[in-house]
């Protein structure tokens, strides 16, 4: 145990220790914050206030178009195309619209917007869609019957939310949805890279000649399992800093940029500027995140979200430890001798696209409980609510699958971490494991 230890502080600090971790850890989180944080900036500061003049004499769109933010309109009763030519140079607004006399909305009628610069196809779909409502809200007024109003036509339209309750337990399904479905993909990317970080630390240790130097003090299954356990330990580090580092950065994008998430808020809704208030539509998306995350139990969520995340590692990496053993310098070999390790990571996340859709289903159960694919299948399901016996016997298992994957692993490594020269098969390498 001590020599594991002694391996696993080396590979830790090894690694910990470099340059390009320490670069790695920290300017990954900094760089997708600055990149957020300039999507954000110049998606609001990029766009400037447009004033648009309106020269309607009969006066039927004013008051059917709607102004926004970025977006103000203006409507003129008496102009002519002089006038507005004129006020259009004295910069009174950016363009102007002459609407005829004739003019009724129909499908040959059209519209000529008159500015001194260049307007782009996004802000002329604004302009024109901002039109089209407002002569669908002139047309819809016109077909109503006498004394009937736009906003009691808009009254009969009926929205009643569905809330879906389990065993007294009330949530909303799409947070769920999200919430397993990024739990999920979270663990399945994390199989992924340190698992094939595990893979290249074993093969440069054998291309290079230091495990048979190694190997000299300490068994194979010490080198294999205090080099799992350091690398587990190097992931582990770098998932929590970013964690940290994200959230922290999350939260003080507010500070640095104040006022500036509630005017992009306002943009993409359509709403006037202002304050977000209580009745807003961003306060009420907080409001029913918080209630969802309160009728979730997020504290066995997290618990089990490192669970899972350790062994479903530990067993993953055993796996491609000893792929690592077992090639030389050719990487294909690497690429075809992994195929039986990735294929059942890909086929969880294809049986956790189907859990998230039926939590409670045949599929959902089995791959919630077969050790490969528990960690991820296990951690979508579980913002939905799982019985403690499954939740139980699914960590049951997974420990079971690690110490047959570990075993089955060191059987491997012990032969192929000493052999050159030779291209083994998965055939082979099942000799080995029986010899």
């Amino acid at each position: 145990m001590n020599k594991i230890l002694v391996i696993m502080r080396r590979e830790f600090l090894s690694r910990v220790q470099k340059r390009t971790f320490l670069l790695s850890t920290i300017l990954l989180p900094l760089f997708i914050f600055g990149f957020y944080a300039l999507i954000i900036y110049f998606s609001v500061k990029g766009n400037d206030d447009l004033r648009i003049a309106i020269a309607d004499p009969a006066g039927r769109l004013e008051g059917n178009i709607e102004s926004n933010t970025s977006l103000k309109f203006q409507f003129l009763k008496e102009a002519d195309n002089e006038k507005m030519a004129l006020l259009l140079k004295e910069k009174a607004f950016d363009g102007y619209i002459m609407v005829p006399a004739t003019f009724s909305g129909a499908k040959t009628d059209s519209l000529v917007l008159v500015s001194q610069s260049s307007v782009g196809p996004v802000t002329q779909e604004k302009i024109q869609n901002r039109i089209n409502k407002g002569l669908e809200k002139m047309r819809v007024q016109s077909l109503l019957a006498p004394g009937v109003t736009t906003a009691q036509l808009d009254s009969i339209q009926v929205n009643v939310p569905l809330t879906v309750s389990k065993a007294g337990k009330s949530g909303s399904t799409g947070f769920a949805y999200a919430l397993g479905f990024f739990c999920g993909i979270l663990i399945y990317m994390v199989l992924f890279i340190y698992g094939a970080m595990v893979m290249r630390g074993v093969m440069e240790e054998k291309t290079s000649r230091i495990a048979e130097v190694i190997v000299s003090s300490v068994k194979p299954f010490q080198l294999m399992m205090g080099k799992i356990f350091g690398i587990g330990a190097v992931g582990l580090v770098q998932f929590l800093i970013w964690g940290v580092l994200v959230v922290s950065l999350q939260m003080a994008l507010p500070l640095i940029f104040p006022g500036l998430l509630d005017q992009a808020a306002h943009m993409q809704t359509g709403e006037v500027a202002g304050a977000v208030t209580a009745q807003s539509p961003q306060a009420n998306a907080v409001r029913e995140i918080l209630n969802n995350m309160r009728n979730v139990n997020m504290p066995l969520i997290i618990t089990c979200f490192f669970g899972y995340f350790l062994f479903g590692y530990l067993i993953y990496s055993s796996l491609f430890a000893a792929v690592g053993s077992a090639v030389n310098d050719d990487p294909q070999d690497a690429q075809q001798l992994m195929l039986p390790i990735t294929m059942p990571i890909i086929f969880s996340f294809v049986i956790m696209t189907q859990a998230i859709n039926n939590p409670d289903g045949g599929l959902a159960l089995f791959g919630s409980l077969f050790p490969l694919s528990s960690p991820i299948v296990m951690m979508a399901r579980l913002p939905y609510g799982v019985p403690g016996w499954q939740l139980l016997l699914s960590f049951a298992l997974l420990i079971l699958g690690f110490m047959g994957t570990t075993w089955l692993a060191a059987r491997i490594y012990r032969t192929g971490i000493l052999m050159y020269g030779k291209k083994p098969s998965w055939k082979e390498m099942m000799k080995w494991v029986v010899r």
